[in-house]
């Protein structure tokens, strides 16, 4: 197994590099960058995002500063001084060439050195540490809601496999994970935060202006009370495919020789069910509790925070792309994709914790 580990980690180099790459790559090609934002903001087309992309700020350049027409290479920037951008591009990084900026950066990200905002004067990290809480809330909560549900939900329908019960619950499995988190999520606000009917729940923030002079037990309260329909909307679908994956799993199970002899010696459905199936059925459900982690916490929620106002890690992602602020936009594509590569290797080792017969050591990585 070390050998495995091992050959796992060294794979993590490449991968990562690969990623990182390719998305360097391709913002080299996207407009509106950085020196671009502060040109708009010179020029005064900084509220128009049509004219930036499509060089609207050149006229304004000329007449605004009267300089001379000096070619550039930015949309908007003819008429500005060339020392001006020169100095933006030196602030930005980009006067140096594409390969020793991502030389540096990657040189950097080893050692875990995101640098800072461009836009926000302070620390990637520090940015990051900020906006992790309403993240972390939203992917705990959804996870262990939606295995709650879906687990005892799926046992359900695969011991009562054909029934109406288990028809009715798979339509309505079906349409739950058809409907968008992000659509039933203005729904919600809609009907319960002040949209059209009631204003039962707030629309925005994690918690209320006052929350530091709240009690311990009203700020429990407080807290649940902002969470309420983001958790909705995104327990709709969160639960939809592990309920799917646990009554197949048990299905399967169920059907196997093993089962058959231990009804053969008497014991009763319940003790088949719990003290032989369920190990043996829940073993790819629980080797995917890192990954489902992963996957709530940093994709679930990126339109459900920009939805609710939540101040968390994917409106911040959201809005970095946005403003074309690259060092958060890089220092999160790092983080997140380094967390997701660890997070599939420790769902190998779950596997084997769970079940020792996997052994990797024998399979090609």
């Amino acid at each position: 197994m070390s050998s495995y580990i091992l050959r796992r980690l060294l794979l993590m180099i490449p991968t990562i590099v690969g990623i990182m790459g390719i998305s360097f790559l391709v913002i080299q090609f996207a407009p509106g960058g950085p020196v671009e934002q502060v040109i708009a903001q010179l020029t005064g087309q900084g509220d128009s995002a049509d004219q930036r992309l499509t060089g609207g700020g050149d006229l304004v350049g000329q007449q605004q500063f009267g300089a001379d027409e000096t070619s550039s290479k930015y949309r908007g920037a003819q008429g500005l001084d060339p020392e001006l951008i020169a100095k933006l591009e030196k602030q930005f990084g980009f006067d140096k060439p594409p390969l020793t900026r991502f030389a540096e950066m990657m040189w950097n990200y080893i050692r875990f050195d995101f640098g800072e905002s461009f836009f926000r004067n302070t620390s990637v990290v520090d940015l990051i540490v900020e906006k992790m809480p309403v993240s972390i809330s939203l992917g705990v909560w959804i996870l262990l809601i939606s295995y709650a549900i879906s687990i005892p939900l799926g046992i359900k329908k695969a011991v009562e496999d054909g029934s109406p019960f288990d028809v009715w619950t798979s339509g309505v499995i079906v349409i739950g994970y058809a409907v968008p988190s992000f659509l039933f999520g203005i729904l919600l606000i809609v009907l319960f935060a002040g949209g059209s009917f009631f204003d039962w729940f707030p629309l925005r923030g994690l918690v209320s202006d006052n929350f530091a002079e709240l009690s311990w037990w009203e700020k429990i309260v407080d807290y649940f009370w902002h969470l309420t329909l983001p958790l909705i909307a995104l327990s709709l679908s969160a639960f939809a495919t592990t309920t799917l994956l646990t009554k197949n799993s048990f299905i399967d199970e169920i059907k196997k020789q093993y089962v058959i002899t231990a009804r053969a010696k008497g014991l009763s459905e319940r003790q088949v069910l719990y003290g032989h199936v369920f190990r043996n059925a829940m073993l790819i459900v629980i080797a995917g509790i890192p990954g489902a982690f992963i996957s709530a916490f940093f994709t679930g929620s990126l339109l459900i925070e920009n939805i609710f106002s939540l101040d968390g890690l994917g409106r911040l992602g959201y809005l970095s792309v946005v403003n074309r602020d690259y060092p958060i936009v890089f220092a999160t594509l790092y983080i997140f994709s380094l967390m997701g590569l660890f997070v599939g290797l420790v769902s190998d080792l779950i596997y084997t914790w769970i079940d020792p017969r996997i052994d990797f050591e024998r399979r090609d990585v």
